[in-house]
């Protein structure tokens, strides 16, 4: 009986574990792992730095910290914005006044959601990705999902050891004997999730190997001094690095 449950097992941890591997070969293949040459810590600006530590609902975040803080936007703590001032002084700002709409008021977390996807704000992601900073969205992804499915792999070898070992109690040998056999797909699992640590984790981040090698030179202030700091600390940081309670409430609603 408990044979029947480990053959299913042991399939599901040796497909997950190869595809783990295949994802790992080509993000090493698509991406690298050192710096070009042309990449330039002075041409990575706030924005741009924000995606690469947190992605498009990090640019977001910077955006509306920023307008708020030059009095464009009013972010309120019960989870509304409103426009303030209707000029945006950028691309980026457009955007977000855009999609607030014409009512010039809406709930932060839908606008959030729609400013994350717009185009102007996937335009810095593949500027990053065609220097080399940003991780592919598409290695990002499937990176996620292989290592999201070692670890249901392992999960379902060590349920499924649970249940073996239940079922064959009263027998001693037969549940020593259910164990030794269910320790390969659990070595297996675990032992790829370890790997990933080191070879697949930096791909699950928003920032390529580079872009990583990139952020780490940069300065993070925890106690912002001036807006110029808030600013930075936000974007590397993410809302978290705000020291008005009500803006912070405003931005996680």
């Amino acid at each position: 009986m408990w044979v029947l449950l480990l053959i299913p097992s042991c399939a599901a941890a040796v497909y997950s574990c190869l595809r783990l591997v295949r994802v790992a070969a080509i993000a090493d293949a698509l991406t690298g792992r050192s710096p070009h040459p042309a990449h330039h810590p002075s041409g990575v600006g706030l924005y741009e730095t924000a995606y690469l530590a947190g992605g498009p609902a990090r640019v977001v975040d910077l955006a509306l910290v920023r307008m708020a803080g030059v009095g464009r936007l009013h972010l309120a703590h019960t989870g509304w914005t409103t426009v303030v001032d209707p000029q945006g002084r950028g691309r980026l700002e457009r955007a977000l006044i855009g999609a607030i709409g014409p009512e010039g008021q809406c709930r932060t977390a839908q606008l959030k959601a729609v400013l994350a996807a717009h185009p102007t704000v996937r335009d810095i992601g593949d500027r990053l990705t065609s220097a080399g900073l940003a991780t592919p969205a598409v290695v990002r992804d499937h990176a996620l999902r292989a290592v999201r499915q070692v670890r249901y792999a392992l999960v379902g070898a060590a349920s499924m050891l649970l249940l073996t070992v239940l079922l064959t109690a009263p027998d001693g040998a037969a549940a020593r004997t259910a164990a030794a056999w269910y320790a390969l797909p659990l070595v297996l699992t675990g032992g790829t999730l370890l790997m990933a640590r080191v070879d697949v984790h930096a791909y699950t981040a928003w920032a390529a190997p580079a872009g990583q090698t990139l952020l780490r030179t940069l300065p993070c202030r925890h106690v912002p001094a001036t807006d110029d700091d808030l600013l930075t600390a936000v974007a590397i940081s993410g809302p978290a690095a705000v020291r008005d309670p009500r803006l912070r409430a405003a931005l996680d609603s």
